[in-house]
């Protein structure tokens, strides 16, 4: 006979204690605020911005925003660079309990126009360099947000658009008295991330306070980021929210230093002026740390820690990185899990280890963060785990806090996505017989350039729209700055005639700059009997193209 056991210590206690508060990374702002108030939160350019100002802004945009009749779960669009209204939009957003959409400055219009529509935005805050981009997307789309505009003290004088509300006198009228609204449960939204689209539209990912409070002071652990560290945006804002970043920093009493534009000469620069001491970013921006010549560089008098998410770097890369003055660690995730949730932690004694060696450790994305529950590589379909041999592939899967919510309107990708209780990632791979796990292949063919997922399907549909064009095939193309490119390869019609660059300059009209293919080949592609495409062989030819 089976007897229920009860647990001693849950014996007449609350179980919803009064002094119940939910976890949210808006905290962290106010204790900063309140303990270090005159610690500079922020520097852009010549701006210094203090906490008990940071916090004050946050709270001044939370009230107008309300003022505006923004309520719990409304959507608040914001494409921004990295600047300092983007910050206050991560914290003065969910401030007024609504839910932080970070649009990608690097979209075409009927992109933007979709995710507009989709996530049913009330107030758009665009910054006077995507304006144009901007008002073309409204264009496009079904809901009518109010317009306010962020014109950059830090540029020469821009103007501003006509009609259009004013970032900096909006939040200037704010009520800094204004009472901010904590979540009413955890688990309640604080963003919205668009994924790439890689099949079909882009898939709305919906984060929550809980989550984004376990990743954010994960990202200080797993980094060990030290009290009044100095972390210089290099990573776009609106990439997975930063990865977290922008309440990391609050949570540590660091300093935000924001760049605009990443160049190498503003890089170098704000590491030797402001002493940085961590940055993250794609391999793209380790290229333009090491293309920066050599005897301009100033000497750094300390380490700098250097995270990227992309594909691991090559050998000489890292050499180079370190003999530059950084430590590069890899890191792993997704938009659905907040950004990295995978750090290649790093051993001692592998130190030790031949070059060869080390390259061949580094490769590997790593273990779970911290804040991250499971993390396994198991078979798609039965759901055990494959062995741990570094050989047998299997697919990865997370489990745990830092997870999305789930799609956003779209139940049936969030079951398939949760399906057994695992978030599957689409992303192949081995884990090894220490745990670590490696990547290798992806799934739905998504090809990651400068950190950015490109959708093959996307760009072989823009080829299939131009006249000549019979059969498309892009697969990713390895390149030594964007870490991979896309490479089409394209059979014609019976009896049409066209050019790579006609072709190219098509994908230029119809696709994002980035989106573009590198290189664009005409062959018969390869298939299989049943006439499936062969891509296996078709990233076989590109590698040999890439050399």
């Amino acid at each position: 006979m089976s007897s229920i056991t009860v647990n001693p210590y849950n014996q007449d206690l609350d179980q919803n204690p009064a002094n119940y508060q939910a976890l949210t990374p808006l905290s962290f702002l106010a204790r900063a605020a309140n303990v270090f108030p005159d610690h500079t939160a922020i520097i852009h350019g010549e701006q210094r911005i203090n906490y008990a100002e940071f916090y004050a802004r946050s709270i001044q945009l939370a009230s107008q925003l309300a003022m505006q009749g923004i309520e719990r779960g409304h959507t608040v669009s914001a494409m921004l660079a990295n600047t300092p209204a983007m910050l206050e939009c991560h914290y003065g957003v969910p401030m007024c309990g609504a839910v932080l959409h970070s649009v990608n400055t690097r979209l075409d219009a009927a992109a933007i126009a979709f995710q507009l529509d989709h996530a049913e935005a009330k107030i758009v805050i665009v910054d006077h360099e995507f304006m144009p981009i901007m008002q073309a997307a409204l264009e496009q789309s079904d809901v009518t947000p109010l317009l306010i505009e962020y014109v950059d003290q830090e540029l020469e004088d821009q103007g501003s658009t006509s009609g259009v509300l004013d970032y900096q006198e909006f939040v200037g009228e704010g009520d800094a008295g204004y009472s901010w609204l904590m979540p009413e449960n955890e688990w309640d939204a604080i963003s919205i991330n668009y994924t790439s689209g890689t099949t079909g539209n882009p898939k709305g990912v919906v984060s929550h306070h809980r989550g984004a409070y376990l990743l954010a002071q994960g990202n200080a652990l797993t980094t060990s980021m030290s009290k009044h560290a100095v972390y210089l945006w290099t990573l776009p804002m609106f990439h997975c929210n930063g990865w977290c970043f922008p309440w990391t920093l609050s949570a540590i009493i660091g300093t935000h230093v924001c760049l605009r534009q990443v160049r190498s000469e503003p890089i170098w620069h704000a590491i030797e002026q402001h002493k940085v001491s961590h940055l993250c970013g794609a391999p793209i921006v380790m290229s333009l740390i090491l293309d920066w010549p050599s005897d301009q560089r100033p000497s750094l008098t300390h380490a700098v820690e250097f995270f990227t998410a992309a594909a691991p770097p090559p050998e000489s890369v890292l050499s180079n990185m370190q003999e530059a003055g950084f430590n590069v660690t890899h890191l792993y995730g997704l938009t659905e899990t907040y950004g990295p949730a995978v750090v290649n932690d790093w051993h001692r004694e592998w130190s030790q280890l031949s070059d060869e060696e080390q390259a061949a450790l580094k490769a590997r994305q790593g273990v779970r963060y911290l804040p991250l529950e499971q993390l396994s590589v198991l078979d798609s379909d039965s759901l055990q785990a494959v062995p741990a041999d570094g050989q047998t592939i299997g697919e990865v899967m997370f489990r745990g806090n830092v997870v999305m919510k789930g799609y956003f309107k779209n139940p049936q990708a969030t079951q398939k996505a949760f399906a057994g209780g695992w978030f599957h990632s689409g992303d192949l791979g081995v884990m090894y017989p220490d745990g670590y796990i490696q990547l290798k292949d992806r799934s739905k063919d998504i090809i990651i350039s400068g950190g950015e997922n490109i959708s093959s399907i996307e760009i072989e549909e823009a080829l299939y729209k131009h006249a000549a064009v019979s059969v498309a095939a892009v697969v990713a193309m390895p390149d030594k700055k964007w870490g991979e490119r896309p490479c089409a390869f394209v059979e014609l019609l019976a009896g049409e005639a066209t050019t790579s660059d006609e072709l190219l300059q098509w994908c230029r009209a119809n696709l994002a700059a980035y989106k573009v293919p590198a290189r664009l080949e005409f062959e018969t592609i390869p298939r299989t009997s049943t006439g499936k495409i062969q891509k296996f062989r078709l990233r076989e030819k590109a590698r040999d193209l890439a050399q």
